[in-house]
């Protein structure tokens, strides 16, 4: 039996997995809701480069490649998940490429007479074209499932960092931390804490001490951009350990 306190930190727990983006989705079914379909739309532009990248790295052209990641992501976000893939529990990293390999293998064949063309619902793509990101890949037999996952935990780290910016400004401390992010994996070199506390008029212990917030928030940042992927709290740890056993590989 739980002690009050475990039952009133589940309570908590539930209540914040039932807002998160994957869970919003899931709870919505196949069922079209402004909330859900919010976040899928942010899911699909925060993930858009991972899926590119198998498909390229399976062997498609570039023009081909683009085609199929905005078809797949427009019949994503018309709710028209592919049939026989549900998207039901789970992780929306797994659900997602799940979906895609049933896309290539048969819809794909349907929709070709759409292609550049067609009813299509676009995502835009950043600011850096697909292919321009793509031809930088370093070329290795790395199988596409693999780049799919390394490309993955790259954007989940690239969400995390805009967000820990994002409050350091909401703080009026964008110098700060522009300052502190290079000494945030504690691999950078050529970079002194005492250097750095001279521009921000700070002792070489305060920054040393603001370093170590800066690593604890990006952490914590990290855990909470997984948790908008994955359906349940205890999904988290595996998640994270998994994704950056792939960014490590």
């Amino acid at each position: 039996m739980s002690t009050p306190d475990e039952a009133a930190s589940a309570s908590i727990e539930r209540g914040l997995f039932a807002t998160t983006h994957w869970s919003v989705i899931l709870a919505a079914g196949r069922d079209s809701s402004p909330r859900s379909n919010e976040a899928l739309e942010q899911l699909c532009q925060t993930y858009w480069y991972p899926l590119y990248a198998y498909v390229r790295r399976s062997g498609t052209e570039a023009e081909d490649a683009k085609d199929l990641t905005q078809e797949f992501f427009a019949r994503m976000l018309a709710r028209r998940f592919p049939s026989g893939v549900r998207p039901e529990g789970g992780r929306f990293r797994s659900y997602l490429l799940k979906s895609l390999k049933h896309f290539l293998t048969s819809e794909w064949r349907r929709s070709t007479a759409l292609k550049r063309g067609g009813e299509m619902i676009p995502i835009s793509f950043d600011a850096l074209d697909p292919e321009t990101r793509y031809q930088v890949e370093p070329i290795t037999n790395v199988t596409p499932e693999s780049l799919y996952e390394r490309r993955w935990a790259a954007a989940l780290i690239e969400q995390a960092m805009k967000r820990l910016r994002a409050e350091y400004t909401a703080d009026t401390r964008t110098e700060v931390f522009d300052h502190l992010r290079p000494l945030l994996n504690g691999t950078e070199r050529g970079v002194s804490y005492a250097e750095i506390g001279a521009k921000l008029g700070l002792t070489e212990a305060a920054v040393k001490m603001a370093v170590q917030r800066l690593r604890r928030r990006f952490g914590e940042c990290l855990r909470l951009e997984v948790a908008q992927t994955v359906e349940t709290a205890a999904e988290v740890d595996a998640e994270l350990r998994q994704l950056l056993t792939a960014v490590a590989e």
